[in-house]
């Protein structure tokens, strides 16, 4: 009795004092230098952050492509995944401050040595029976908080694997928005060059005619043919372009290689209002941002828990059980056998082994708060070069499609004088192939456009990634996110 309560005495005490002490140092977000602003000015907007921008674009097809991605994206299964090992792992980290309570029978034939020391009695038979059962329990205090920086760091680990996961939503959806866009732009320049090809053709038709009945030289026949052959050679590489950017798509749905339906043309599909928002919201909303953050905060209690090496454990063991050599006295009284018990064990000489170790862990918390820093500046640097993309890429969208218009004048200005016999065919081809060529180029200039667009979102986050990601199958829903909390 005087033993069972100087054990209840010391778990109450050492139960009270472990609530009190955690070896190492408790996280604060480390100090960073936010801009004010952004290098550009722009309206602020920043409730359009946090909706599903890209069906802004007014393309059913888009969405669907989007939607699909998102439910049969592999890499985001391959992220979920990652968050429920993550969970599992903070359970186990969590248990080591628990009690643990196990169980254990066992029943043998033995024979026993007749001759040994000392001789077993004749009378006694040599082979006998063994019946064994217990249940022991064993209870590790966390005196110094080894396992509560353990599960911090853990839990630190299952956020940020939950931020990894929405950083995979953020790559896909920009990804297929983006790779879409690029697709309706080479879809438009394959339209100019079919067309431009189709042009050409029939007017080295016109020409061969004419070459016949000795109207025009045989220079100028060879021009026009030089031309439509450029027309002609430009359709094979777009179409491979596409192709790539198709399948390319393909794989961020989850699918094989293949077609991608279509929607509006790159002139129908509507602009995207830009975000505007603070340089700091960055530091509350970008997966990356908080991911690293989350890692710095696993390294710093890490750190904790490695110092917490250099202190004593208490562990208190019991043991209540029952041997017998008969089955039928196997549960009497006489057979009943228990143990209770403490112990303090502790380091004195490791010879450096816990020195490196705490050496190694404050290195990886350097580490990681320099990479979480550098993940901030980048940011900063990413969105803002979005920003002033968006800005440009409009106004050169703008002056391209003013070049294109006065090109297209040009050229059938030349065209009327060169019917008239005022000009020679090469000042016609030269207009022809410049509007070609800027047609071509205001394609890709309008795709820019777009995506630069979606850039801005990419950089700046939001409330649209939680959105995305209640459109999967394995979302961070709050029975995933309780998990993880909890530890159920």
């Amino acid at each position: 009795m005087r033993t069972l309560t100087l054990a209840a005495i010391l778990v109450a005490t050492t139960a009270c004092v472990a609530g009190c002490i955690a070896v190492g140092p408790d996280y604060s977000r480390p100090e960073v230098q936010v801009p004010a602003t952004w290098r550009i000015d722009l309206p602020q907007a920043e409730e359009v952050a946090n909706t599903t921008w890209w069906e802004q674009f007014d393309d059913p097809v888009l969405n669907d492509l989007i939607q699909t991605g998102l439910r049969d994206n592999l890499d985001v299964r391959v992220a979920a995944a990652r968050v429920d090992q993550f969970i599992g792992l903070l359970r186990s980290a969590r248990s080591q401050g628990l009690p643990q309570i196990n169980y254990g029978a066992n029943v043998s034939r033995n024979r026993t040595s007749e001759v040994g020391m000392p001789p077993l009695s004749p009378a006694l038979d040599p082979v006998f029976n063994l019946y064994q059962g217990a249940l022991s329990a064993s209870w590790q205090i966390d005196l110094f908080g080894r396992v509560r920086r353990l599960t911090e760091a853990a839990q630190a680990q299952v956020y940020a694997s939950e931020q990894a996961q929405r950083g995979v939503v953020l790559s896909l959806v920009t990804g297929v928005a983006t790779s879409y866009i690029t697709l309706r732009g080479l879809d438009r320049q394959l339209e100019v060059s079919q067309a431009t090809a189709h042009n050409f053709g029939e007017t080295l038709r016109i020409f061969e005619l004419r070459y016949r009945k000795g109207l025009v030289s045989e220079t100028e026949l060879s021009q026009v043919r030089s031309q439509y052959k450029l027309a002609q050679s430009t359709i094979p590489a777009v179409e491979q372009q596409i192709a790539v950017v198709e399948n390319g798509i393909s794989i961020l749905l989850g699918h094989n290689p293949g077609p991608i339906p279509r929607g509006k043309s790159i002139s129908e599909l509507v602009v995207p209002v830009v975000p505007a928002d603070l340089p700091s919201t960055l530091l509350e909303r970008r997966p990356d941002i908080l991911q690293a953050e989350q890692n710095l905060i696993a390294a710093n209690a890490n750190v904790g828990a490695t110092r917490a090496l250099y202190y004593p454990t208490i562990s208190l063991t019991g043991a209540l059980g029952s041997v017998s050599t008969a089955f039928g006295d196997f549960l009497s009284g006489p057979a009943a056998l228990w143990s209770i018990g403490a112990g303090l064990s502790g380091p004195i000489f490791t010879s450096g082994a816990i020195g490196g170790q705490v050496q190694s862990a404050e290195a990886q918390k350097r580490q990681a708060q320099l990479i979480y820093q550098q993940t901030i500046l980048g940011a900063f640097n990413d969105t803002n070069d979005a920003l002033v993309g968006s800005l440009k890429t409009t106004e050169q969208t703008a002056r391209q499609q003013e070049r294109v218009d006065a090109l297209r004048e040009y050229a059938r200005l030349s065209s009327l004088k060169f019917e008239d016999g005022l000009i020679g065919y090469i000042d016609v081809l030269v207009s022809e192939n410049d509007l070609f060529s800027v047609e071509l180029s205001l394609a890709s200039f309008q795709a820019a456009r777009f995506n630069q667009v979606i850039s801005v979102y990419q950089a700046m986050g939001g409330g649209w990634v939680d959105i995305a990601d209640s459109l999967t199958p394995v979302s961070l829903s709050e029975e995933h996110k309780g998990n993880s909390v909890q530890g159920k």
